[in-house]
């Protein structure tokens, strides 16, 4: 396995390839409008924040430019303090172990014997993706992640679903819309180019982030994040496609993780079982004599 699908999996940044053309928005009739404060209140709590320990066993498949790897691993969680993962295949030995805190990343390619010890802005630099233990943590707990309860959102419905969007103006949202031809707000229209320019050279020098949220408004679970950052041209997409029962914490059982940025694309996805809370949990990262830097 490759150093760029492992640090993908830690950075929690992977890419989809664009779907072609718009599908129609569905709005159920029956779906009551709720006002943007109404939606927040359901999903700021967090009903997990008692879990300090989870651990659990993962299927993962990534597609990145120079192919695909799928493999198994195993994660270690210890909220806010560090992410311990051990990457297996299917002969069932293991080939990387992964450490990643909120400023350090370490790692060890078993098959090369080599290693990587830095923060995380040298990570970025050598592996070109910044691994973010705050994001890695609230997708495996399936928060909204970046919802801060004290901006402002606006509310819509689309395919029978709550959203919530930042409240950024019109023409920035309808931007991050353009950026993402697979989806659409309901009576969107598509920027002519030149005015799309225009508008992510305005949103450069604002540095200019759209978040938004999909909610079922069934039980008001967070069921997809998508942050899109206009000044970067960057989107990172999240989708929680299923969640354990109450036993479980409705956990996310599996997750869909996807980042675009121009020139990169990659796709990652991580079937979760045998979730458990608990702890404490140990997290051995010891690097070999004989193992070297990475070049």
């Amino acid at each position: 396995m490759n150093k760029g699908a492992t640090i993908l999996l830690v950075a929690l940044l992977p890419l989809a390839a664009c779907k072609s053309g718009k599908p129609l928005p569905i709005l159920r009739p029956e779906l009551p409008a709720r006002s943007a404060e109404k939606l927040i209140e359901r999903i700021a709590p967090d009903p997990n924040a008692h879990i300090r320990y989870y651990s659990a066993k993962a299927s993962v498949e990534i597609k990145l430019p120079d192919g695909s790897k799928s493999f198994k691993a195993q994660i270690r969680t210890v909220r806010d303090s560090a992410t311990w993962v051990s990457v297996v295949p299917a002969l069932g030995i293991e080939v990387a172990r992964v450490l990643l805190t909120p400023d350090s990343l370490k790692l060890l390619d078993k098959l090369h014997d080599q290693y990587f010890v830095g923060d995380t802005a040298t990570a970025k630099s050598r592996f070109g993706l910044q691994p973010s233990l705050g994001l890695l943590q609230q997708a495996l707990f399936g928060r909204p992640i970046g919802l801060d309860p004290n901006e402002k959102y606006r509310s819509d419905r689309e395919n029978g679903q709550y959203v919530l969007t930042s409240r950024e103006k019109r023409r920035f949202v309808r931007a991050a819309e353009d950026l993402n031809p697979g989806d659409t707000l309901a009576h969107d229209r598509d920027m002519a180019e030149r005015r799309l320019e225009r508008t992510l050279r305005r949103a450069e020098e604002r540095e200019t982030i759209v978040t938004r949220y999909w909610i079922d408004p069934d039980n008001f679970q967070v069921t997809r994040v998508q942050i899109t950052d206009l000044a970067r041209d960057q989107v990172a997409d999240v989708r929680y496609d299923s969640r354990g029962d109450a036993e479980q914490g409705h956990l996310p059982t599996t997750i869909h993780i996807t980042l675009s940025e121009p020139g990169r694309q990659a796709s990652g996805s991580l079937e979760l079982s045998r979730i458990t809370f608990d702890g404490p949990l140990q997290t051995p990262f010891k690097i070999p004599e004989k193992y070297a830097p990475m070049p």
